[in-house]
């Protein structure tokens, strides 16, 4: 039974502003027109790039099918628009936690995106007004869109010297329809991680709205292709909210692939939702692979805690099945050692099943702690 379900990482909480005082009201109309015309562009500062704004008068996909048929050299295009609250600094797809964004250097040499020395980093003042945007990229060649990136707006980007076309009133429907065609198009199926279709999909999770969401949710359906439900439910974790939470609960109990709810139950730990934990404990005990039920303990083991502890305690008194048991104790040495060693410990001395106490012993054997070696000298020495 494999120990880990492969999967990507993110976060940081929104910020909103209540106006209460009388002058409430006034004050707003007075802030509505610049920031207004800040987010008909929001142009981020882009160095090293010949730049030239575009207006979308028509539909997203009629501008972009004008800017591919005519890009015989290597260029970039680019726009902006609200980013899902709780997100973290996103920096040529890297996320962190309150760190400033660094240089987002956009051509390398082996066709990744790249992040300058911490030198490179924003220096600037915190926006304490609005929402975060999100700068979506896109890398068109030979007529052909090549790579989707998403940036915060406040990151710095390093064209390298590149056309970089600015498109102005996108509509994000637009843009989650848009990218959406391209995850489509390619399924995720025998693709990398850099594929356009998995750039796409991490793009449409990251804007804010309702359009986003519900897109989201359809790669979920059990029409889908396996590997795009992966995709999707990691995303509906990591920055999905209350609505990521709800539909990952479907999924945990609907979805047919052991391996889809394998993910989802790494998915349920990484979500900042309470009520998460709650359905991690429910698969541990109910879900009717031991495959699935063995991964719901290793990630309950990640998030330590009373309740999850509990859980595993649970599963290796009381699972039917010998590998969810074995699974629980390595579930066990995964958690603090103060916490960790003295419940391997007691499972080696007393579990009935000999399998099971071998599991702890093994474990108790890597823990290198002087209480399992005292464990040890107890049981070897006459």
């Amino acid at each position: 039974m494999n120990t880990l379900t492969r999967l990507p990482k993110s976060s940081l909480a929104a910020l909103s502003i209540l106006l209460l005082a009388s002058g409430g009201a006034s004050l707003a109309k007075q802030s509505e027109a610049p920031r207004g015309k800040a987010q008909q562009s929001d142009l981020p500062r882009v160095e090293k790039a010949k730049i030239e704004k575009r207006n979308v008068a028509g539909t997203l996909a009629a501008t972009m099918a004008d800017v591919e048929k005519n890009a015989t050299s290597a260029l970039w295009v680019g726009y902006a628009v609200n980013a899902v609250a709780g997100q973290g600094t996103v920096c040529c797809g890297n996320y962190n936690d309150g760190e400033n964004c660094r240089k987002c250097v956009l051509e390398t040499g082996d066709g990744r995106n790249a992040v300058g020395p911490k030198s490179d980093a924003i220096k600037g003042p915190v926006l304490l007004e609005g929402r975060q945007r999100l700068t979506v990229l896109f890398r068109l060649e030979d007529k052909q869109l090549m790579r989707v990136r998403v940036a915060s707006n406040d990151c710095v980007l390093d064209a390298g010297g590149l056309a970089f076309i600015w498109l102005t009133d996108v509509k994000p429907a637009e843009s989650v329809a848009f990218l959406g065609e391209y995850v489509r198009r390619e399924n995720l199926e025998g693709h990398g991680r850099h594929s356009i279709g998995n750039e796409a999909l991490t793009a449409i999770a990251l804007h804010d709205g309702q359009e986003a969401e519900v897109t989201l949710e359809s790669f979920t359906a059990l029409a889908q292709p396996e590997e795009l439900r992966k995709q999707a439910v990691f995303w509906l974790g990591a920055a999905r909210g209350k609505e990521g939470l709800a539909a990952l609960q479907r999924m945990a109990k609907k979805d047919r692939s052991t391996e889809v709810r394998a993910h989802v139950a790494f998915a349920l730990s990484i979500s900042k939702e309470p009520a998460a934990l709650e359905e991690m404990i429910r698969m541990a005990h109910e879900d009717e692979s031991g495959h699935v039920r063995g991964q719901a303990l290793f990630w309950l083991a990640q998030k330590a805690g009373k309740r999850a502890v509990s859980a595993i305690d649970g599963a290796i008194a009381s699972d039917p099945d010998t590998d969810v048991k074995k699974q629980a104790v390595f579930a066990l040495s995964q958690l603090p050692k103060d916490e960790g060693v003295p419940k391997l410990i007691q499972v080696a001395e007393r579990n009935r099943n000999p399998e099971v106490r071998r599991q702890a012993m093994f474990w108790l054997g890597q823990s290198q702690d002087p209480r399992a070696l005292g464990f040890f000298e107890k049981i070897l020495l006459p």
